[in-house]
C-alpha cells in the first residue's frame, strides 16, 4: 500500500489555488518527495506532514517549475529544521542544474546542514526497501532528460493464520520464520513447511508517477495494470496541436493511456490555468469515468483491489 499527498498541481506557474509540482509518496516509514516546485516547503507545512523522514527527493526532470523549491527547502533545513541526511535522485542533467542552484546560490561556500548527496539515476531499479522497490523509466519531454518512477511492492505469499491455528503452530518465532519462507521444527518435534501455511503468490501494489511528457506509447508497458497512475493533463483536445508543440498531454490522451493499460486509478495533475478544472475532468471522464483531476492537498491510498 502507498499513500500519495499532492502538494502542488499547477502547470508551469502557480495559480491562486494550485502550487507547483510536488507530491509526497509514503510507504511505511519511508517518505519520498517527487519534484519540488517553488514554495514546496510551505505546502509541506500547510499539509501538516512536516519534514521528518523526508530524506529522499526524486526529480523527474530539470525544468525550473519542478526544481526551484529545492532552494527554499534547503534554506529551511539550514535555519529551522534538521534531518540526518538528504539524497536527491534524478537525471544527470537535472542534477547538474540543481547543483548550481544549491551550491552556488544557496550555500555559496557554506557547508550543507546535513550530508547531501546528488545521485544520478538511469532507467532501472535504483532503490530497494524490505518489501518494495522504485524503478526509473525514460519519459519523452521536449529536449530534457526525463524520468518517471514506478513504486512497486514485492510479490508475496500471504500467511494464513487459520491454517497455522489448525496445525497448532504457537505464536512467536515459528510463525515469523514461516512467513519468511523457512521450514520450522515445533516444540513437539513436528516439522512444518512454509507451503502448509502460505497462500498463493500476490503481485504487489504498483504506483506509477510520470512528470511532464508529450508521449504515451512509450509508457504503455510500464503502466500495464498499474493500481495508480499519476500523470499530467496540461491541455484539452481543442489545443492538441499546442500540446504536441510543447510536448505535453491533453486530458483525453492521459485517459486513453489509462484505458489501454488497464490502470485502476487515474490521477491527473499539472493543470493549466487556461482551463476550468471541470472541463479537464469532463474530457478525461468521457474516456475513463473514474479519472480524478487532483487538487493541492488531496490524499489517496493506492492498494491492490484484492486487499480491499
Amino acid at each position: 500500500m502507498f499513500e500519495i499527498i499532492f502538494l502542488g498541481t499547477s502547470a508551469s506557474a502557480p495559480s491562486v489555488r494550485r502550487g507547483l509540482a510536488a507530491q509526497v509518496i509514503k510507504h511505511d516509514e519511508f517518505r519520498f518527495l517527487v519534484d519540488c516546485g517553488e514554495g514546496t516547503q510551505r505546502q509541506i507545512l500547510q499539509a501538516g506532514i512536516g519534514f521528518r523522514n523526508l530524506n529522499h527527493i526524486l526529480i523527474t526532470h530539470g525544468h525550473l517549475d519542478h526544481i526551484l523549491g529545492l532552494a527554499g527547502l534547503l534554506s529551511t533545513f539550514m535555519r529551522w529544521e534538521s534531518i540526518d541526511h538528504l539524497s536527491i535522485h534524478g537525471p544527470r542533467a537535472a542534477l547538474e542544474r540543481i547543483d548550481d542552484l544549491l551550491t552556488r546560490v544557496v550555500l555559496r561556500g557554506a557547508r550543507p546542514p546535513m550530508p547531501l548527496d546528488l545521485l544520478p539515476v538511469t532507467p532501472g531499479t535504483f532503490f530497494e526497501g524490505d518489501d518494495f522497490t522504485i524503478t526509473a523509466f525514460p519519459v519523452k519531454h521536449r529536449a530534457s532528460e526525463s524520468l518517471g518512477y514506478l513504486f512497486q511492492e514485492k510479490s508475496r505469499r500471504p500467511f494464513l493464520p487459520e491454517k497455522a491455528d489448525a496445525l497448532g503452530i504457537p505464536q512467536g518465532p515459528w510463525r515469523r520464520d514461516l512467513v519468511a519462507g523457512k521450514a520450522v521444527t515445533l516444540p513437539d518435534g513436528r516439522t512444518i513447511d512454509p507451503e502448509e501455511v502460505l497462500g498463493p503468490l500476490r503481485v504487489g501494489t504498483r504506483l506509477m508517477h510520470v512528470g511532464d511528457t508529450g508521449d504515451t506509447e512509450s509508457l504503455m508497458s510500464m503502466a500495464k495494470n498499474a493500481d495508480g497512475l499519476v500523470i499530467e493533463a496540461t491541455y484539452l483536445e481543442e489545443e492538441r496541436d499546442m500540446a504536441r508543440q510543447f510536448s505535453h498531454l491533453t486530458a483525453r490522451m492521459a485517459a486513453e493511456l489509462a484505458v489501454k493499460a488497464n490502470v485502476k486509478k487515474l490521477m491527473l495533475t499539472h493543470v493549466s490555468r487556461r482551463y476550468r478544472e471541470k472541463d479537464v475532468q469532463a474530457e478525461a471522464q468521457a474516456v475513463f469515468p473514474e479519472a480524478v483531476v487532483v487538487r493541492d492537498f488531496d490524499t489517496f491510498t493506492i492498494k491492490r483491489v484484492e486487499e480491499e
